[in-house]
């Protein structure tokens, strides 16, 4: 393993930021292919014989399953995270979820083997969700710790644009392939290319990642011998209110997202009678702008304030569920696009200064579980219902008008959250982090 002395400086916070976007990237990329199958093909490979609602309702479900799981992975890996580091346990996150993601593009369907197809995808599910759940908080820490602590903003927002990177290589060769084999040929078999190639994208992270220099930070705390030895029950027992606040703050970024990015192919494509071809066109510019956008208002945050900065999302996420809608009811090319595009950069007003925001409130020596268990508990209260609520409320009610309200309604809750989110006290995580600097 090399050694801090054999390497600059700049060398290791370059090698720790590319390893934590090739990482998230990879994570993502798996993810959000999940949610665009679910959307187009899952209901009638995995749920057949269902009314299409139901089957939508059924494909959506197993998502949710993987959100579900996402909190377990975090607890698992943010417990090896504190204890042993923040690189190994990332090699082994990256590794898991790209096993989940292959064999889903192996896996037989109802067809073939009746019930045990929705089964296995299922626990393939949640095999994904347990590797993304421990994923986040390893790359944002391992970026943010070694990055410019006076520009922890822009830093912990690195490893954030995985997410809009994983929706365009996602988005982008699931466009490819509907292309190349046509919409029956995607149905049939070409939904599993995207999948598979997967496996190609492993050798990639883990030797970006075997490059990485393992966090001062942490570094710190183990040479103090101050690794605690159940973060878990430390983080609950010291920073209780945290983790219940960085899960609720993010219900405007979150449930929104999820709509944005998975339900909206749904909702365009099966009630609006629009093409996906246009709509995940339109998904994967908003995507590509997001390169740009995140790290922007990450570093927006360390100029403004991260509060001020998020806030500032969440009052305009609210102010657009209403016009967003408007804009997709009219089914003219230009405004669903409009649509699209911008409801992703109000996305990444939040998403840019989020990691920082939610990292920084917990202690050094617990923030990985912390930060790990209250980003992904956000999943089960609001990214993974979300498609299903929206669902529902549009069986019900037949138009998107309660759907705009749902949204406005998880940005109330947000702003409370982060109205209430205790301010950092800094007095833990700033002794770590000078001790860390005079080491190195």
């Amino acid at each position: 393993m090399m050694s801090v002395q054999e390497v600059t400086r700049e060398q290791a916070v370059r090698r720790a930021t590319v390893a934590s976007v090739v990482g998230t990237t990879i994570e993502w990329y798996d993810f959000f292919l999940y949610g665009t199958a679910a959307a187009l093909v899952f209901p009638h490979l995995f749920f057949p014989g269902q009314s299409a609602f139901a089957g939508v309702l059924a494909a959506f479900g197993t998502q949710f399953v993987g959100f579900v799981a996402r909190p377990v992975g975090a607890a698992i890996f943010g417990h090896y995270g504190d204890r042993i580091g923040r690189k190994t346990t990332l090699m082994v996150t990256l590794f898991l979820m790209a096993f989940g993601t292959v064999l889903i593009g192996c896996l037989p369907t109802y067809q073939s083997i009746g019930v045990a197809a929705p089964i296995l995808l299922i626990l393939l599910r949640i095999i994904q969700g347990v590797g993304v759940g421990g994923e986040w908080g390893g790359s944002v820490l391992l970026s943010m710790e070694w990055g410019d602590q006076k520009r922890r903003g822009l830093s912990a927002s690195w490893p954030q644009i995985g997410v809009p990177l994983g929706l365009v290589l996602s988005t982008g060769v699931v466009r490819l392939t509907t292309g190349v084999t046509g919409t029956d040929g995607f149905a049939n078999y070409g939904w599993r290319i995207p999948f598979i190639i997967s496996i190609l994208l492993i050798g990639v992270g883990l030797f970006v990642r075997l490059r990485v220099i393992e966090s001062p930070e942490f570094e710190a705390i183990r040479k103090s011998g101050k690794v605690v030895k159940n973060p878990l029950m430390e983080v609950i027992r010291r920073q209780p209110l945290q983790i219940l606040l960085s899960a609720l703050v993010r219900t405007s970024e979150q449930a929104p997202f999820y709509l944005f990015i998975t339900f909206v192919l749904t909702y365009a494509v099966k009630h609006l009678h629009l093409n996906s071809n246009s709509i995940l066109d339109d998904t994967l510019i908003a995507a590509a702008l997001g390169l740009i956008s995140v790290p922007v208002f990450g570093r927006l945050s360390d100029r403004f304030g991260r509060r001020r900065v998020y806030g500032t999302g969440i009052l305009l996420t609210a102010l657009f569920a209403f016009p967003y809608f408007g804009l997709l009811n009219t089914g003219n090319a230009v405004l669903v696009a409009v649509a699209i595009i911008v409801s992703l950069i109000l996305h990444d007003i939040q998403y840019g200064p989020q990691a920082a925001l939610i990292a920084e409130s917990f202690d050094a020596d617990i923030r990985y579980t912390g930060a790990g268990m209250g980003y992904q508990l956000a999943s089960v209260v609001a990214g993974g219902p979300a498609p299903l609520i929206a669902a529902a409320l549009l069986a019900h009610y037949g138009n998107s008008t309660m759907i705009s309200i749902y949204i406005i309604i998880c940005c109330a809750v947000a702003m409370t959250a982060l109205i209430l989110l205790p301010k950092i006290s800094g007095s833990r995580s700033d002794t770590k982090l000078v001790e860390a600097e005079r080491s190195f």
